[in-house]
C-alpha cells in the first residue's frame, strides 16, 4: 500500500482533526506530528498539574502519545480530539501516581460554592522593560500553582491557563461541572492570598511548553514510533 506523499512543508495548518486522524492512520507521519504541535502545551500543563513535576510530566506526555498513536484508530469523533488525548494524559498520570502512592489523588470536596465569577487572566505588557519582571513574576505564579493541592491544581490550569469551558473541564476530568466551579474558585481564593494582583495576571504564561520543548517531544515520539515499528 503506498503512502500519501505528503510533506510537513505543504501540510496546511489549517487541517482539522478528522483529516489529521485519517492522514495519520494512512501513513502520513507529518499528519501525526501536526497533532503533537497542536496540542503539546496543552497536554503538558495538563500531566505537570497532576504530577507536580516537569520531567514525570514530559515523560507522561510522550507515553501518552505513544498510546494515542496505537489507538487512534479507535477514534470516532465523539469527543474531541484534544478531550481524547486528554484522557489519554489523565488516566497515565494517575496510573503514575497510583503505583507510587497507595492514596487518592482527587480528594472529594464537600460544599459547592455559588460565587463562582472569574475574572479571565491577561498578559503583562510585552516589551524589553517588562522582561525580567514578567519573568519573576512567572516564576512566583508557577512556585505558587505547585503548591495547589492536585485536584485544584489540575482544574485551574485547565480553566484558567487553557482556558476550556466548566463543560469541558467536566468532561476532561469526568467530574461534574459543579466541582470544577467550586475547585477553580477555591484555587484562586488560595493563589490570591499568596500573590499580588499584578503577579496573578501572568497566569496564561505559566508552565509554558513550546519552541524547543515541543520540538524534542515530537522528535522523540516519532523516533520511538519507529523504533517499535508502529508506525502506519
Amino acid at each position: 500500500m503506498n503512502k500519501p506523499e505528503i510533506s510537513s512543508t505543504t501540510l496546511p495548518a489549517s487541517r482539522d482533526d478528522q483529516d489529521l486522524v485519517a492522514l495519520t492512520l494512512s501513513g502520513c507521519q507529518e499528519a501525526f506530528e501536526a497533532i503533537m504541535r497542536r496540542n503539546n502545551q496543552r497536554l503538558f500543563r495538563l500531566a505537570r498539574s497532576i504530577v507536580n513535576n516537569d520531567s514525570d510530566a514530559e515523560e507522561i506526555l510522550q507515553e501518552s502519545y505513544i498510546r494515542a498513536y496505537t489507538r487512534l484508530a479507535g477514534f470516532r469523533g465523539d469527543a474531541s480530539l484534544s478531550t481524547w488525548l486528554g484522557r489519554i494524559v489523565v488516566n497515565e498520570a494517575l496510573g503514575r501516581l497510583r503505583h507510587n502512592r497507595a492514596r487518592p489523588v482527587f480528594e472529594p470536596l464537600d460544599t459547592v460554592v455559588e460565587d463562582t465569577t472569574v475574572v479571565p487572566f491577561t498578559r503583562l505588557p510585552k516589551g524589553p522593560e517588562h522582561n525580567v519582571l514578567n519573568a519573576d513574576l512567572r516564576q512566583q505564579l508557577e512556585a505558587e500553582i505547585d503548591r495547589l493541592p492536585e485536584a485544584f491544581r489540575t482544574v485551574f490550569m485547565l480553566r484558567e491557563v487553557e482556558q476550556l469551558s466548566v463543560q469541558e473541564t467536566a468532561q476532561l476530568l469526568d467530574i461534574p461541572p459543579a466541582t470544577v466551579k467550586t475547585r477553580c474558585f477555591r484555587a484562586r481564593q488560595v493563589l490570591r492570598e499568596a500573590l499580588s494582583e499584578q503577579a496573578e495576571t501572568q497566569g496564561r504564561e505559566a508552565f509554558a511548553f513550546l519552541g524547543t520543548r515541543c520540538d524534542r517531544m515530537v522528535s522523540r515520539v516519532m523516533q520511538r514510533l519507529t523504533d517499535s515499528k508502529l508506525l502506519y
